[in-house]
């Protein structure tokens, strides 16, 4: 059994983190000893770390819980596994897209300012007045 303080070390989760997660019901509550100290099991650290992964990955906490669901469940179809990944890949693709839009927008900006007094400068200008923007980007 570990300690939340070995937990995080071999997961790379803050200990805050871990108690939100316990809270929000990704691990169990693990038992604790007379003292109140908190003791995890392997499988604990393996969920948790399958938390963290999918985290980085940008699914959301209800789709984590619906794929740890279906991790508790190894017979059922992992046709819902597809289904939330799928869905997590288009919000990525429309980050990006997002992001593109940005970055056009902040070099169109920068080419505009001529290098003068903040009074007329180009970035402050389309700072100041979404109409000046070539494109949405919000």
């Amino acid at each position: 059994m570990l300690s939340i303080g070995e937990v995080s070390r071999k997961t790379g989760l803050k200990v805050p983190t871990i108690r939100f997660y316990e809270q929000e019901g990704l691990v169990r509550a693990p038992p604790r000893t007379q003292s109140g100290r908190r003791l995890y099991s392997d499988s604990d650290v393996r969920r948790l770390s399958f938390v963290r992964h999918a985290r980085s990955l940008g699914f959301e906490l209800p789709d984590i819980r619906s794929l740890l669901d279906l991790a508790d469940h190894p017979l059922r179809p992992c046709g819902d596994a597809d289904r939330i990944a799928s869905k997590n890949l288009e919000t990525v693709r429309q980050r990006i897209e997002q992001l593109r839009a940005l970055e056009q927008e902040l070099s169109r900006m920068i080419v505009a300012c001529e290098g003068g007094p903040a009074s007329e400068c180009r970035i402050i200008e389309s700072l100041s007045d979404h109409g000046l923007c070539s494109r949405d980007h919000a």
